[in-house]
């Protein structure tokens, strides 16, 4: 894992991490993998994920893009209101960085991660649909306004925050649908893979049904998986393997690395495209 940076379109430097694959011929396929939060970061150090992707022949980038936290107050608030736009922007910007590298194939890189990953996994296949060969949501959000109507009681003391930094329900619904990858789904090009807990607090089943049904609708390529006793994110060790068995063969199907084929991984709770409750 290197630490890299580079310049954003309207100047901001943007900071991040690169792991190449040991032992492999540059180009290679890519992943972003984006973090969750939003209001969080990469670290330098082990992260599985990271080595699980280089070890499948992917080289990874991992990018704390505005609204990150770790490098002040005013980078922080930089990525007020901007879902969908300028914190997207950083992540393109950083895919064209690896690009200028060499490193990558250009037309073989994906974007991937968890929560709001998923949502940036999801806006990358809607407001950037040429860039990605694919894209993998965990429990990523795709309708903010469905997000926020729902949000857990304990999320109650920050609903201020939320509305601030994220969009206004009560005032602005228009804004925060125009910020929804679920209302973009007809610009969809590339297959997308979907990974969601049955009781997710935070965000809720209805965050995949809703996209994966539209994109139905709209005969769009996806693959969904519901793991009937997880929450936000997969807990249970079985249930992680089986996601990141099928994730690793979708992945190998549109990037062309490697994969192991999944077999029988034995007490996982994984339904695979399991009717959604609108069908």
């Amino acid at each position: 894992m290197e630490p890299i940076s580079y310049t954003a379109r309207d100047g901001l430097t943007i900071h991040g991490y690169l792991t190449k694959p040991v032992g492999v011929a540059t180009p290679v396929p890519a992943v972003l993998l984006v973090h969750g939060g939003p209001w969080a970061r990469d670290t330098w150090g082990y992260n599985p994920q990271a080595q699980w992707l280089a070890n499948r022949g992917y080289a990874v980038l991992q990018i704390n893009f505005r609204g990150s936290t770790g490098y002040g107050k005013a980078f922080l608030n930089a990525g007020n209101r901007e879902w969908a736009a300028k914190m997207h922007n950083d992540l393109l910007d950083g895919v064209n960085w690896l690009v200028e590298t060499g490193i990558p194939q250009q037309d073989k890189i994906a974007i991937m991660g968890g929560s709001y990953g998923g949502y940036a996994a999801l806006v990358g296949l809607t407001f950037s649909p040429d860039v990605f060969a694919c894209a993998v949501d965990i429990v990523g959000p795709s309708n903010l306004i469905t997000l926020l109507q729902t949000i857990p009681p304990y999320w109650e003391p920050i609903k201020a925050s939320l509305y601030h930094r994220v969009g206004n329900l009560e005032t602005e619904p228009e804004f925060l649908k125009l910020r929804s990858p679920l209302f973009f789904v007809d610009r969809i090009e590339k297959p997308l893979l979907i990974g969601q807990g049955a009781n997710d607090p935070r965000v809720k089943l209805a965050e995949s049904e809703q996209i994966v049904n539209a994109m139905k609708q709209a005969d769009k390529p996806v693959e969904y998986v519901l793991y009937t006793d997880e929450g936000h994110g997969f807990a249970r060790p079985e249930n992680r393997l089986h996601f990141y068995a099928i994730a690793e063969e979708f992945l190998a199907k549109y990037l062309g690395g490697r994969f192991e084929p999944a077999g029988n991984i034995a007490n996982h709770s994984g339904v695979i495209n399991p009717p959604t409750t609108n069908n």
